[in-house]
């Protein structure tokens, strides 16, 4: 890591520690530190998670070789896709996805790029071999610390729709990114029963799969 980004970093989190120590004192007054971390953290942010679906049972039957093979060509496919749309790849955990998008219109085309990206891919390929994708988006305020992490609860939010509520290919939003998108583009919406906390709504995109797909070359 170059050296002016370790400094950044731990500058923030320098920080955000001592404006916490400040919150846990005595009589601290908490509503004007909150202020305070907002004002210095707080950013507007695209957030997506991303998942692969059966993953952990492809994992423990077919073993750790495969779990690499997957992980590379999930990475080998999708990364251009969030780069076409000036996506920032915050955090990989093994096979999932952490993504900030400035702009929330970037973060839907690239979720439904990546869904048609792995369509073309999966085409005649056995089921064994095919990277199912599970997505989902939150959009809102966050607190973002240097390149680190970021926090709130649309973060939360996205990361329960995508990690555990989504199924294979399917992209899950809150309703903050459906509000946001609403006002721009007239998309195709289902409400879904499961609303992670800190949402006030969860909707599935009911996306078009293109007949003649790129095969992910």
């Amino acid at each position: 890591m170059p050296y002016a980004v370790r400094i950044g970093t731990s500058a923030s989190l320098d920080r955000l520690e001592s404006l916490i120590e400040e919150r846990l004192e005595d009589g601290a007054d908490k509503e004007k530190i909150d202020s305070r971390i907002w004002d210095l953290f707080g950013e507007q942010w695209a957030i997506m998670f991303t998942d692969l679906s059966g993953f952990s049972r492809h994992v423990a039957e077919f073993g750790i070789i495969h779990f690499l093979q997957v992980i590379y060509e999930s990475q080998r496919l999708l990364i251009p896709c969030i780069d076409d749309q000036d996506g920032i790849l915050l955090k990989m955990e093994g096979d999932s996805m952490l993504v900030m998008f400035r702009s929330v219109d970037k973060a839907l085309d690239c979720s439904i790029a990546m869904q048609h990206k792995l369509v073309g891919y999966n085409r005649d390929r056995p089921d064994t071999e095919k990277i199912l994708l599970c997505l989902g988006l939150g959009f809102g305020p966050v607190l973002r610390i240097g390149d680190d992490d970021v926090f709130c609860a649309e973060v939360n939010a996205a990361s329960k729709l995508g990690e555990d509520i989504a199924g294979p290919n399917e992209i899950l939003v809150t309703e903050n990114v459906r509000t946001a998108l609403q006002a721009k583009q007239n998309f195709d919406w289902t409400p879904i029963d499961e609303v992670p906390p800190g949402a006030e709504g969860a909707y599935r995109l009911n996306y078009l799969i293109r007949s003649n797909p790129d095969r992910g070359k």
